[in-house]
């Protein structure tokens, strides 16, 4: 991992997601990082807190567009809508993200999250505004 894939990827809400850079698609647009859902996400049902699985989605969609844009911008969102699929359970997890187009004043954003043998548990969409990154490009 490169210092600007550790620094770009260092915050602390990321750390506490267990966030891992895996792969950018440039061609695509598509991130591909790799979480740890640690116990403390867990609910009393045995899975993941749905609020929780938004912040994976969330996460993953929006670093799509920071490395989209070459880490110049980060997305604002207006909106995110999630459906949860399958139950997500404490462990590895695989979060995709992409940009399906992007535009001077909004951006669209898709995210999936799957789990180690591939299944897909969660899915989620984002329409945001196009922002500079705090702290410039990194």
């Amino acid at each position: 991992m490169s210092d600007r894939t550790t620094h770009a990827l260092g915050a602390a809400h990321a750390d506490l997601m267990g966030v891992q850079f895996d792969s950018f698609d440039r061609e695509r647009e598509e991130i591909t990082l790799r979480f740890h859902a640690p116990d403390t996400f867990i609910t009393p049902r045995g899975s993941v807190q749905g609020g929780l699985v938004a912040g994976f989605l969330d996460e993953v969609m929006g670093w799509a567009h920071v490395w989209a844009t070459d880490h110049a911008e980060a997305p604002l969102n207006l909106d995110i809508s999630m459906s949860l699929l399958k139950p997500v359970m404490a462990g590895p997890l695989i979060g995709k993200g992409r940009v399906i187009r992007r535009g001077r004043k909004v951006i669209f954003l898709e995210g999936e999250l799957f789990d180690e043998a591939g299944k897909l548990l969660a899915r989620a969409t984002s329409t945001a505004i196009p922002t500079p990154r705090p702290g410039g490009a990194a």
